[in-house]
C-alpha cells in the first residue's frame, strides 16, 4: 500500500519563538468498514466506494458498493456524500454535476481509511536487457557500446519492458515503491532533487558553450541531448548541437541571461541510454516506446509505476464540492475560472505535477520563468475556494497556485515543491484578494510564495492577506529571490504580508552567487505593500528587501519588522516616495542616502544589542531591560498589545502573548 491517504495537521505548532524544522508525518490507521456511521453533515443521499466492490453494484450499501469514485460522481447530486474505502484508484474524478452552498456533494474518505486516488499506472513484465538486446540498442546508438550502460547490462542491472509514455522522454515520470525515479543524466543528480549532484562550466565557457574537462564522453556522444542549465536567478533546458570532449555547444544561448557562464553556470545533460547506471535510474525511448530500468534485483518484485494521468479530481466545471481526507499521488486536483465553494480538506498529496522540459521550445524570458506557475501543483481558480489541512510534498512546480479571486490556502504543511527550479513556489498566489495563512513551507527550489498580481475580468480588485506563515529551505535551486517573493512593477491594493517567520534559505550546493535572498522581497518595482510584524534569521539580506529598479518603490509601509532589510533603488528623486520605514528591528542595508529617493525612516533599531529574549534560540522576545520597548511610533492594528504606555520596536510587543506561525495543532 502507499502510504496513508489521510492527512493529519502536523502536531505542534510552530512558533514564531523558537522554530524547530520538525519532520512532516502521517498517521497509520486501521482499515475503514464502510458500514460506520455517516458524519452528522450528511444531508442527503449517502453512496459507498469500494476498491473491491463488486460490478454493476448501485453503491447504495457497503455491500453494493461502487468499485470506482467516478461511478459515485456520475449519480450524486447536491447535498450527496460518496463515502469512498481503502484502496488506490487509479482514475481522474469528474463531478458530473455541481452541489450547492446549502448542499455541496463530498467526496470523503471513510473513518479510518486510507484513499489514494493515483495517476499512475502499474507496469509488470520486465525482462532483463542482454547482449542481443545491447546491440539493438547499439545499432540505434552506436555510443551506448561501451558506457555505464552497456556495463550495467554486463552486471544484469538493467531491465526493460514495453511502454508508451508519450513522444517526449523528459516528461516521462517513474516510480519504484512508491518513490519517484530520476532520469539517466550526466551528472547524476541523486534522488534528491531539491539536493543535487552538480557539475559547473569551467573557464573558458561563453555564450551557447559549456566547457568541462569532466565531459569525457568521445566527440558526439551528447548530439541531441537535452541540457538544463541554472544561472542565478534562472533555470532553462535546451539542446545539444554539438559536442566534443571536454564541451558541449547548446542550440541556443540559456534565455534570460543569454550565456554561459563559468563556474556559476551549473548543468545536467540528459536524454542518453549511455547514462543508465545508476540506482535509482530509468531511461525512456519515446521512439521505441520501451522504458529501461537500472535495478539491483528483479523489478518485477517492486511495484514498478508510470504516470499516466494529471488529474485525480477534474473541479474544472464544477462549483460547492468538497473532497476530504483523500489521498493523492502522482495527479492533482484542479478547479475552473467558474468554479466557487470547492473545499479541499484533509489532503495528503505526493509528486502533484511533473516536468522537466521547462523552456519548452521557445525563447521567450518571462514564459520561461513563469513555468509552472499558473497551473501545477493543487490549482484553485475560480472565487471563494479553500484547500486546509493539508499536506502536499513533491512537485517540479507548485504545492498550491491560487487564481482567480477569494481563495484560501491555510493550515497546509508544503515541502519538497518546484524541484525544477522556475518561478513556481509553495504558494504560487495570481489574481487578488486571495488569503495564504498558517502554513508551514520547508525546502523549495526557490520561493515559498511566489507572490504576483493579475487583474480578473468584472470584479474590483482587492488586497491578498499573507500572515502567520512559517517558510524554511528556500532558494535551493535558484536565486535573486525570497521566502515570500513578489515582482514586477505593480500597485498591490494594501495587501499585507505580516506575522511571517522566514529563515534559513538553503541555496544549492556550492552556489557562488549568493545575491538576494532575503524573507521578503519585494523586487523591481513593487508599491502598495503593508509588511509589517515579520521574523526572520539567516537571510543574507534580511527579513525585507526592497529594490526600487523599474518603476520605484512607493507607498510601501515597513513596520515592526525584526531581523534587518536592505534597499536598492530607492534614492534617485522620486524612487521612493511615500514609502515609510518605521519600528523595525537590525541594520539596514543601503541606508546610505536612501531618504533622498523620497521614502521616511524612523524609529528604527539598526545597531546595538536589542536585548531578545534568547537569540540564539531564535527567541525574539524583548527583555525587561530592551532598548526596543517604548520606543515606537503607535500604529493602530499593527503594533497594538504592549504593557508598555508606548509600543515596541520589533514584531513582538513587550508584555504581549507571542504570537505564532505556522500549522495550528
Amino acid at each position: 500500500m502507499l502510504d496513508s491517504a489521510r492527512v493529519r495537521r502536523r502536531r505542534g505548532a510552530i512558533t514564531a519563538v523558537v522554530t524547530a524544522a520538525a519532520a512532516l508525518s502521517l498517521v497509520t490507521t486501521a482499515s475503514p468498514g464502510l458500514a460506520a456511521p455517516l458524519p452528522a453533515d450528511a444531508t442527503g443521499t449517502s453512496y459507498y466506494v469500494s476498491a473491491d466492490g463488486p460490478a454493476g453494484a448501485d453503491g447504495r450499501s457497503p455491500d453494493t458498493a461502487f468499485r470506482t469514485i467516478q461511478q459515485c460522481a456520475d449519480v450524486a447530486q447536491p447535498g450527496d456524500t460518496c463515502l469512498i474505502g481503502s484502496g488506490t484508484y487509479r482514475e481522474t474524478v469528474t463531478p458530473a454535476r455541481s452541489g450547492t452552498a446549502d448542499a455541496p456533494i463530498v467526496f470523503r474518505a471513510a473513518p479510518g481509511a486510507k484513499v489514494v486516488v493515483s495517476g499512475a499506472e502499474r507496469l509488470t513484465g520486465f525482462t532483463p536487457v542482454g547482449q542481443n538486446d545491447l546491440a539493438a540498442v547499439v545499432a540505434a546508438d552506436p555510443f551506448a557500446a561501451d558506457s555505464l550502460f552497456s556495463r550495467a547490462v554486463a552486471d544484469r542491472k538493467i531491465f526493460s519492458v514495453p511502454a508508451d509514455r508519450g513522444p517526449a522522454g523528459a516528461e516521462a515520470q517513474v516510480f519504484t515503491d512508491g518513490a519517484m525515479d530520476i532520469e539517466a543524466s550526466y551528472p547524476f543528480p541523486g534522488t534528491d532533487l531539491l539536493d543535487p549532484v552538480v557539475e559547473r562550466a569551467k573557464a573558458g565557457s561563453a555564450g551557447a558553450t559549456i566547457v568541462d574537462p569532466a565531459l569525457t564522453r568521445p566527440a558526439g556522444y551528447w548530439n541531441g541531448a537535452r541540457a538544463l542549465t541554472s544561472y542565478w536567478y534562472i533555470t532553462t533546458t535546451g539542446t545539444v548541437a554539438s559536442s566534443a570532449v571536454g564541451s558541449v555547444t547548446l542550440t541556443t544561448a540559456p534565455v534570460c541571461v543569454h550565456k554561459v557562464v563559468p563556474t556559476d553556470t551549473w548543468y545536467r545533460l540528459s536524454g542518453k541510454i549511455g547514462e543508465l547506471g545508476h540506482p535509482g535510474s530509468y531511461f525512456y525511448d519515446a521512439q521505441a516506446k520501451r522504458l529501461y530500468v537500472y535495478s539491483d534485483d528483479n523489478p518485477n518484485r517492486h511495484r514498478i509505476e508510470a504516470k499516466a494521468r494529471d488529474l485525480a479530481f477534474d473541479l474544472t466545471s464544477a462549483s460547492h464540492v468538497r473532497v476530504e481526507g483523500v489521498g493523492l499521488f502522482a495527479s492533482t486536483i484542479r478547479t475552473g475560472d467558474t468554479s466557487t465553494g470547492v473545499t479541499l480538506d484533509g489532503i495528503d498529496g505526493r509528486y502533484l505535477s511533473h516536468y522537466w522540459d521547462v523552456t519548452r521550445g521557445t525563447t521567450n524570458c518571462g514564459e520561461n520563468v513563469t513555468r509552472g506557475v499558473a497551473d501545477t501543483g493543487i490549482v484553485l481558480k475560480g472565487t471563494g475556494n479553500t484547500i486546509r489541512n493539508s499536506t502536499l510534498r513533491f512537485s517540479a512546480g507548485n504545492g498550491v497556485s491560487l487564481g482567480g479571486y477569494g481563495n484560501t490556502a491555510v493550515d497546509n504543511a508544503i515541502s519538497n515543491v518546484d524541484y525544477a527550479g522556475t518561478y513556481a513556489a509553495g504558494v504560487a498566489v495570481q489574481g487578488h484578494s486571495q488569503t495564504v495563512m498558517h502554513n508551514t513551507m520547508q525546502r523549495s527550489g526557490r520561493s515559498g510564495i511566489n507572490l504576483q498580481w493579475n487583474g480578473v475580468a468584472g470584479t474590483t480588485t482587492g488586497p491578498d492577506r499573507i500572515a502567520y506563515n512559517d517558510i524554511s529551505g528556500y532558494a535551493t535551486l535558484s536565486l535573486d529571490t525570497a521566502a515570500i517573493y513578489s515582482c514586477c512593477s505593480a500597485r498591490m491594493e494594501g495587501t499585507r504580508i505580516d506575522h511571517n517567520v522566514l529563515h534559513d534559505p538553503n541555496p544549492r550546493p556550492g552556489g557562488v552567487y549568493p545575491f538576494g535572498m532575503s524573507g521578503i522581497y519585494a523586487d523591481n518595482g513593487m508599491s502598495d505593500l503593508q509588511i509589517d510584524n515579520n521574523v526572520g534569521w539567516g537571510n543574507p539580506e534580511g527579513t525585507v528587501e526592497l529594490n526600487g529598479l523599474g518603476s520605484g518603490s512607493h507607498d510601501n509601509a515597513v513596520y515592526n519588522n525584526t531581523g534587518g532589510m536592505t534597499l536598492f533603488y530607492v534614492r534617485e528623486p522620486g524612487q521612493s516616495t511615500g514609502t515609510k520605514i518605521y519600528n523595525n528591528i537590525g541594520p539596514i542595508k543601503g541606508i546610505d542616502r536612501a531618504t533622498e529617493g523620497g521614502l521616511v525612516l524612523s524609529n528604527n533599531l539598526l545597531d546595538g544589542d536589542p536585548l531578545f529574549v534568547d537569540a540564539a534560540a531564535h527567541d525574539y522576545r524583548l527583555q525587561a531591560g530592551s532598548p526596543a520597548r517604548n520606543a515606537a511610533i503607535p500604529l493602530p492594528g499593527v503594533n497594538d498589545g504592549s504593557t508598555d504606555p508606548v509600543p515596541s520596536l520589533g514584531a513582538f510587543q513587550y508584555g504581549a502573548p507571542a504570537w505564532q506561525a505556522g500549522v495550528r495543532p
